[in-house]
């Protein structure tokens, strides 16, 4: 991994250890730390304590270094600078990088486009935080297509360049998701078999925890958010869930949700309330369930249903539509 300009990886690094905390009940280590502007945390059991503590540093500096290098909110952070770098000149990367972005390459090529870490310039028009929103015309809209597009992203080994001023990158579609599938990567490779990692509500796990068959997690309700509709038990799997029912606003008595359609540059309204996907990683658990938001229901479970081990379930305003092994996982 490309490290940050010392200052800022050792700001990044401070402020994620300051807000760590750490408990052991029943065998199960507990870790909680804040980084991606988000609540993390790290389940895992081992019998170790001097281990246990070695993993959770480890667990901290990686993180931290990952948010140091990928975060578009801190201006010296590699993806800045890439971004900064538009219509400009090339700029290097590391491996971890490359595969950051084949990754990026590929999930735009099976999403169909629908997943696009080009639609910043889109995303940006679209301030569901602003006081009083502003609904972009379609001229505006049309401008900020024209930098938006993967197909655009030149790249040589080592090295990436953004050929149109204006255009950026934005890993907050894929960033999350993929750190945690490499936390649980770093555990398993110290042969933690039970483990859970959660970083803002993207869940992957491995194994059980001490005493219980599977790894609970529940989804929320998008009628009734901060409640849970019903829970899943998984073992070696990952579960995320796409919505626009916390992040939206509405203007003209129009809802707006702060998911965009990068195809079109429109915040998406086709009657969805919330997509969760069961898959392998949560890197495709992610990809699928805000593919599938976009998509709407029929296409969007087709699209699922092209990933092995993949299953979900849709809510939609009129009622749920699921895949054939959804059921399987459900625990209420």
């Amino acid at each position: 991994m490309v490290l940050n300009p010392p200052d800022s990886l050792r700001m990044v690094e401070e402020r994620v250890r300051r807000s760590a905390q750490t408990t052991v009940n029943a065998g199960l280590h507990r870790l909680t730390f804040n980084a991606m502007s988000t609540v993390c945390r790290v389940d895992f059991a081992l019998a170790n304590a001097a281990a246990a503590r070695d993993f959770q540093q480890q667990v901290l500096t990686w993180v931290a270094a990952f948010e140091a290098n990928y975060s578009r909110f801190i201006p010296d952070s590699l993806i800045s600078r890439i971004n900064a770098a538009a219509g400009e000149h090339w700029v290097e990367v590391d491996p971890e990088t490359e595969a950051l972005l084949n990754l990026c390459g590929e999930m735009t090529f099976f999403t169909r486009g629908v997943f696009d870490a080009t639609a910043l310039p889109l995303i940006r028009l679209w301030n569901w935080k602003a006081n009083p929103p502003v609904v972009p015309d379609a001229g505006t809209i049309a401008a900020a297509r024209e930098l938006v597009g993967w197909r655009h992203v030149q790249r040589r080994p080592g090295a990436i360049h953004l050929p149109r001023a204006g255009m950026c990158l934005d890993l907050g579609g894929i960033g999350k998701e993929y750190a945690v599938d490499r936390v649980v990567m770093m555990g398993l490779q110290r042969g933690h078999r039970d483990l859970l990692v959660d970083f803002g509500n993207d869940v992957r796990v491995q194994g059980q925890p001490p005493g219980k068959p599977a790894w609970h997690v529940g989804l929320e309700d998008p009628q009734q958010p901060g409640r849970c509709w019903t829970g899943v038990a998984v073992n070696r799997h990952a579960v995320a869930t796409s919505g626009d029912y916390l992040r939206h606003f509405t203007a003209h008595g129009r809802h707006y949700g702060h998911i965009v359609d990068p195809r079109d540059g429109q915040p998406v309204n086709n009657g969805l309330r919330s997509v969760s996907v069961i898959a392998p990683t949560c890197t495709q658990a992610g990809i699928l369930s805000t593919a599938a938001f976009v998509l709407g229901a029929q296409d969007g479970l087709n699209l699922i249903s092209l990933c092995p081990g993949a299953e979900a379930c849709i809510i939609t305003e009129n009622g749920r539509q699921q895949t054939r092994g959804f059921h399987a996982y459900t625990t209420a």
